[in-house]
């Protein structure tokens, strides 16, 4: 389980957010959902460094994972960052195997192991095609399943995942929708940020709604709409629908 207790973030002495305490269960898909600059991605990235934890801490199986080194957190978590200002003059291929560095040694030898995950994670995230082509020449879309296809490749039992739909059609979307679906039956615990409510819906087992830089409401999201918390937050409205393909939701 990936625990915050009482966690609080501060740039440059400036309070971004205080005493956050939230559990992210086990194998299960938990959605944080917010306004923009509700603090969503802060709170995410406490996990990669980006967002500087000044009280509290964040413990990963009952670790300390403030304490943990880096090849530690990355064995044990994958995170995918919502904006990546640089993009890599590398093979597809190559950058996917980027993945599996936690596991290697000095020389970066890989194993049989190593290169079947690539493959696997190439597979997956569809973009086998494309693993001699340069990812610095490739569409937004593509290149976000590639570094998809990077996170997987690392093979962690807790991904996080920081707006993992930027930048794809609505063909790519749907197919997200059901990967991320694929991992969860594998017994993966996944954490991410969307701002289709219509989609955190669809795929949650648990939402995290934030607002004011807190975290509003947590629980199913069933629970959640029963509590309107979701339209005093988004100052808007809802209703569902229903037919033989599934449950949808309209937001106004």
């Amino acid at each position: 389980m990936l625990e915050y207790r009482h966690v609080s973030v501060s740039c440059q002495r400036t309070p971004i957010l205080q005493d956050i305490s939230i559990s992210f269960p086990e194998g299960k898909i938990t959605a944080l959902i917010g306004p923009n600059g509700c603090g969503k991605t802060t709170l995410l990235q406490c996990l990669n460094g980006v967002s500087h934890v000044t009280k509290g801490n964040i413990y990963l199986k009952g670790k300390d994972y403030l304490k943990l080194s880096p090849k530690e957190r990355a064995r044990n978590l994958a995170f995918l960052p919502q904006v990546r200002t640089v993009i890599p003059s590398l093979p597809v291929k190559t950058l996917v195997e980027h993945g599996r560095f936690p596991y290697l040694g000095f020389a970066r030898k890989k194993t049989q192991k190593d290169i079947a995950l690539v493959q696997k994670a190439m597979e997956s995230a569809r973009v086998a095609q494309y693993a001699d082509q340069y990812a610095d020449t490739l569409s937004g879309g593509i290149r976000q399943r590639v570094f998809f296809a990077m996170v997987l490749a690392q093979d962690c039992d807790i991904l996080v995942l920081d707006e993992p739909s930027t930048y794809l059609d609505l063909p790519g979307q749907r197919e997200f929708l059901s990967m991320i679906g694929g991992l969860k039956s594998q017994g993966k615990t996944i954490i991410l940020t969307l701002h289709n409510l219509n989609h955190a819906l669809q795929i949650s087992d648990y939402l995290a709604v934030m607002g004011d830089r807190k975290i509003a409401a947590f629980g199913t999201p069933k629970e959640c709409l029963g509590q309107h918390v979701i339209e005093d937050i988004f100052d808007t409205s809802w209703k569902k629908f229903q037919d033989e393909e599934g449950v949808y939701y309209f937001f106004s």
